[in-house]
């Protein structure tokens, strides 16, 4: 049995970590509907400070079969190599705050031990409270703006946001897992998952990036620069209300989903998000269609740059 001090390794030698800090993760490997996590994770480095705190073993927790690494073949030789990365970061908001950030791939192999491993370091800098964004693909139109379900132990926060609230079974994933652990041993914790419109669960859909950073500025007080994903969005709901007008088929589509769903106001909640009530259109149909639009758009953007 590996111990979980094995499993990473420090990288703090010549910097403080501040404790009482707020720990947030964001995973890939399960599912990323709409490439919120891909989106969250790329707008935290692009634009923050960030300093690597941990990093861990690949060759302990990575299947890399199933996620090969990337190999540059140059002519006639191997140029570099790029391994996949897992590592507990040191961040710095916008407005100077700091934050740890737990980003990478989900681990394939040795849950427990990783969970332990996060419990150590948790202990080790004395961290505040645990967070973490994910996103699913869900029957909801974009006319609606992003649905959030929040699981966890932070009961105020899931009385005030979260709008669906399902009893069922569900595929894990280790962070749910890290939830469940975190709560038995009743240490603040909060997942929050996008619910994004299932037929754009295949795109860059930057109105889920944009709502899980203001969930996570909502449950910690940290803040993050979006203003360039709000741009993007706009972008993006003109360039897909075109389509739409252009496509009775598809805007046919839409507006039986937009129907399918209730409209009923909560004194709390605001809106609250319910199973369809009659057929809605398959993602694969709809899909197809911006896909289709999508394609030609990238088109015609490589040849107006030509």
């Amino acid at each position: 049995m590996v111990e979980p001090s094995e499993l990473y390794e420090l990288h703090n030698d010549d910097f403080d970590v501040p404790s009482n800090l707020h720990l947030i993760a964001a995973l890939t490997g399960f599912t990323d509907a709409g490439s919120t996590i891909q989106q969250f994770a790329s707008h935290v480095f692009e634009n923050l400070e960030h300093r690597v705190v941990a990093i861990f073993d690949n060759d302990e927790l990575l299947d890399y079969r199933s996620r090969r690494p990337v190999m540059y073949f140059e002519k006639d030789h191997i140029s570099s190599y790029e391994p996949s990365t897992l590592a507990l970061y040191l961040v710095t908001d916008e407005v100077g705050q700091k934050f740890l950030f737990l980003n990478g791939y989900e681990p394939d192999f040795k849950w427990e031990a990783f969970s332990q491993a996060i419990f150590d370091l948790v202990d080790y800098f004395a961290v505040d409270d645990f967070s973490w964004v994910h996103s699913i693909p869900f029957p909801i139109p974009h006319t609606r703006s992003v649905g959030v379900t929040i699981s966890g132990n932070r009961k105020e926060l899931i009385d005030r946001i979260s709008e669906w609230k399902p009893q069922t079974q569900v595929p894990g994933n280790v962070l749910h897992l890290l939830e469940f652990r975190f709560a038995e041993e009743e240490f603040p914790t909060a997942g929050f998952v996008m619910l994004v419109p299932h037929y754009l669960s295949d795109v860059d859909y930057p109105q889920s990036a944009v709502m899980a950073f203001e969930q996570i500025a909502s449950a910690t007080g940290l803040v993050f620069p979006t203003d360039e994903l709000r741009e993007a969005g706009k972008v993006f709901l003109v360039d897909l209300s075109r389509n739409v007008a252009d496509n009775p088929e598809l805007a046919k589509m839409i507006s039986t989903l937009e129907q399918s769903f209730s409209n009923e106001e909560t004194n709390v909640r605001g809106p609250r998000i319910s199973s369809p009530k009659q057929e809605v259109p398959s993602a694969d149909e709809i899909a197809a269609e911006l896909e289709d639009y999508l394609t030609l758009k990238r088109k015609q953007s490589n040849e107006d740059s030509v």
